[in-house]
């Protein structure tokens, strides 16, 4: 392999060896601030070392707005994968409706709001063990075996291979051990839920080869009843595995070879009935006339009653796993760093996209297999010089093979199609309707990068740095659609009909550009313990191709112009501080931004082309700016407290098409604002709204996340160690779960509250109980709408109340 013969040329060095990225690297002070158990990056003393610049340092040095959770924080807060971070990290945003149609975002931004996308990047990156995950649904598996977990807000373009314009999550797990080691955590609660987690570790060969091998399983009965079938929906089925070889070659190499497989098949995801709102179709073509038409009722109209009757099998089953090889090679007064990798994710689902029990849409799934290589070569100085430096070239290929299949039922025709039409008032115009699509991707990315740092003098550094990024994608879309056995004809009276809900089409997009960012930060140590910096980037996030069906013109061909997505163009501003005082007791970190983006890549509606699908294009301009704090206070040796807030303004400066609100949709006049935000008013008409001025969806103006912990030393057993009780809280204020503000899928906020209490006997037992949702609080985690203006909102619910007790074991 060309990335081990360079390694490998230059084994001869032998100076003491640097702290390799990833390490476990010893740090200052006492136990309890090293574990990052509560969720902060700082537990009121001591520092923790990072890697986030691709270097060990202490993250108070670090010059950009970084939060930590440590692997105690993992195991005692519940918060095992992406989406149970975001009630420790208020600037942190996850949604998902299926490990598919997921999105994580910082600061409000990263990925569109709605359906996945496969032809565009998501802008807030996943790394684990240095290897970048292309796809978001890697973030709704377990953390296995996770040492620590850095969340790094704004753009990450010159000192990471992928290019991020939003942020990106660093993952580090546990490297081996020369030691031998062993954990085990088993979990068990209510609603059937139980996790166990095991890692074992230790030399091959001493002082030569070590091995650390990790599992993790979870299962939970779901929380959400279908009456129609006896069966409890979005319920947990996870299982994972984890292996790590080290091999120190020489004294100045190391290569560690990772391997990792995942796999879930849980009975998921189901939205449901919440409510309804009136929109502009004809009251007859509105869900209530359209349910009672058909004799249908829910079973429940308050979602919080928890049970559905949908009527097509859920199923959310994926797969996910790779091998890479990470080489470190000491040359002195460098290092040098290879991340060779290849991953794999397939994905095998089953939809009830009309959310109900009527058979409207029968079949809605899009199995899809996708597979990954990345290779990067990085340089880096190590210590600290006049001039330290990170270079590095990545280079990127995925490919990604879907196979589309929708079908609708004989309630379709009643629900999608006008009475007045040729064939809306009989059954069979839509039964069977049936499309199949065949949809190709590949993408090539490539690019070099490299970051200084300027010492100045003892205070002040300056870090420029720049990325040269190439990206290529191509595309196939063929959708077939058939009733029956047959094509649609042209002929049939029906035609029209059958074309407006499934189109065939086929199209083959590609998009390629080439493009310069950089960044460049001063950063000024005022005390030892007082640390301020100022940073600016201009970035970019690539553009890309629509994946999804493109809207037809009047002779039914695709409109190609609609095939492709330009970059967004970044501009980031941001102010911080970085403080400790009272002896290193307290911590207080701040930071201001603005970030401003053109080309913003949303879903529209096509006031741009005439027609009325939506699809995604550059929606002109969004901005999102706010301040940040973290803190976190050790008063004395027996209590820690943090307290982390976000105040983030977002919203659309120039969106002049976008998709209007339920409100507004489905007539053929529309005259009134959007009444969820009267301020942004603007020309509406059925095609698009003007929504200028309105907030980004999903993320609140407002969030928070709060906790504290308190011990007791205590002996049981002839073991010494301490009792403890726990809280942890959070907040956040309302925000839209619609691209386009709507009173109808607006989530008020909610504050939720966990707590736990427990014996931890020092480096060997920990014993706890947990309730989490302690107040029982009903909230949303997404609102969505049903297709074709009917006013039906559907919702996913968060978690009620549930509670248990663990217990780990380290050896």
């Amino acid at each position: 392999m060309l990335t081990l013969a360079i390694l490998l040329a230059g084994q001869t060095a032998t100076p003491a060896p640097a702290a390799p990225v990833g390490a476990q690297v010893d740090v200052q002070g006492e136990p309890e601030a090293r574990t990052g158990r509560l969720g902060t990056a700082q537990q009121g003393g001591g520092d923790i070392v990072v890697t986030a610049r691709r270097r060990a340092e202490t993250v108070q040095s670090v010059p950009i707005a970084i939060s930590v959770i440590g692997g105690a924080a993992i195991a005692e807060t519940g918060a095992y994968n992406v989406a149970r971070i975001t009630q420790l990290q208020p600037t942190l945003q996850f949604y998902s409706t299926n490990p598919r149609n997921s999105a994580a975002n910082i600061r409000g931004l990263g990925a569109p709001f709605g359906l996945t996308n496969d032809g565009i990047e998501q802008g807030v990156g996943i790394y684990v063990d240095q290897v970048y995950y292309s796809r978001i649904a890697s973030a709704t598996f377990d953390f296995t075996d996770t040492e620590r977990i850095e969340i790094l807000r704004g753009p990450q373009g010159t000192l990471y291979g992928k290019n991020t314009t939003a942020g990106a999550i660093n993952i580090t797990t546990r490297p081996p051990s020369f030691t031998p080691e062993a954990r085990v955590e088993l979990t068990a609660g209510n609603y059937g839920f139980f996790q166990g987690k095991a890692s074992v570790s230790g030399p091959l060969v001493p002082d030569k080869v070590a091995v650390r091998l990790s599992t993790s399983t979870t299962t939970r009965r779901g929380t959400i009843y279908n009456v129609r079938t006896g069966e409890h929906l979005n319920s947990q089925d996870n299982l994972g595995f984890r292996s790590q070889f080290l091999w120190h070659a020489t004294p100045s190499l190391d290569l560690t070879l990772y391997g990792d497989y995942n796999r879930q098949k849980p009975d998921c995801c189901v939205q449901y009935y919440v409510r309804t709102g009136a929109t502009q179709r004809p009251l007859n073509r509105q869900y209530a006339a359209l349910a009672a038409a058909q004799g249908y009722a829910v079973p429940s109209t308050d979602a919080f009653d928890r049970v559905t009757d949908v009527d097509t099998p859920l199923r959310a089953k994926q797969e996910l796993g790779g091998l890479s090889l990470v080489g470190t090679l000491d040359l002195g007064s460098a290092e040098l760093t290879s991340v060779t990798a290849w991953r794999f994710w397939h994905w095998d689902p089953s939809n009830d996209r009309d959310f109900i029990g009527l058979p409207i849409t029968t079949v809605s799934a899009n199995p899809s297999q996708q597979s990954q290589f990345s290779q990067e070569l990085r340089i880096g100085s190590t210590g600290e010089h006049r001039l330290d430096y990170t270079l590095g070239a990545f280079y990127f290929y995925q490919t990604i093979d879907t196979q589309g299949l929708q079908v609708q039922g004989p309630a379709a025709s009643a629900f999608l199609l006008n009475p007045t039409s040729a064939g809306g008032r009989d059954p069979a115009t839509l039964n069977g309707l049936t499309a199949r699509n065949t949809i190709g991707f590949t993408n090539t990315s490539a690019a070099l990068f490299g970051k200084l740092t300027w010492h100045v003098t003892d205070k002040l550094q300056i870090a420029p740095g720049l990325r040269l990024n190439y990206d290529e994608k191509k595309g196939e879309y063929l959708s077939v659609v058939t009733t029956g056995a047959r094509e649609l004809v042209t002929a049939d009276p029906r035609f029209n009909d059958q074309r407006g809900v499934l189109a065939a089409q086929s199209y083959q997009p590609r998009f390629d550009n080439w493009n310069l960012s950089g960044d460049i930060t001063a950063a000024y140590t005022v005390t030892p313990d007082v640390h301020a910096y100022a940073t600016y980037a201009r970035s970019y996030k690539s553009g890309g191709i629509n994946l999804s069906g493109l809207p037809l013109d009047a002779g039914d061909n695709p409109i190609l112009a609609a095939a492709t997505v330009k970059p967004e163009k970044v501009n980031h501003y941001e102010l911080g501080l970085k403080t400790q005082f009272l002896d290193r007791r307290a911590t207080l970190n701040l930071a201001a931004f603005r970030t401003e983006i053109s080309d913003y890549q949303a879903t529209v509606t096509n006031g741009q082309l005439g027609v009325l699908r939506g699809y995604l294009a550059n929606a002109g301009k969004v901005r999102t700016q706010g301040v940040e704090f973290d803190s976190a206070f050790r008063p004395n040796e027996r209590l820690n407290v943090y307290v982390n807030g976000a105040y983030t303004d977002a919203k659309y400066v120039r969106f002049v098409d976008a998709p209007c609100p339920p409100e507004l949709s489905g007539g053929t006049t529309a005259t009134a604002a959007n009444p969820a935000t009267p301020a942004g008013t603007g020309t509406v008409s059925p095609a698009s709204c003007d929504i200028s001025g309105q907030r980004l969806p999903g993320v609140s103006k407002w969030a928070f996340s709060y906790g504290a912990e308190y011990d007791l030393p205590a002996r049981i057993g002839g073991l010494d160690g301490q009792f403890y009780v726990g809280y942890d809280g959070s907040y956040r204020s309302t925000f839209s779960s619609n691209p386009s503000p709507s009173a109808y899928t607006q989530i008020k906020g909610y504050a939720l509250s966990n707590v736990r209490a427990g014996f931890k006997a020092r480096d060997s037992w920990n014993v706890f109980g947990w309730l989490r949702n302690a107040f029982d609080h009903d909230y949303y985690e997404v609102l969505a709408l049903q297709s074709g203006s009917t006013g039906l909102v559907v919702g996913q619910p968060g978690d009620p109340r549930t509670y248990g007790v663990t217990v780990s074991r380290s050896f």
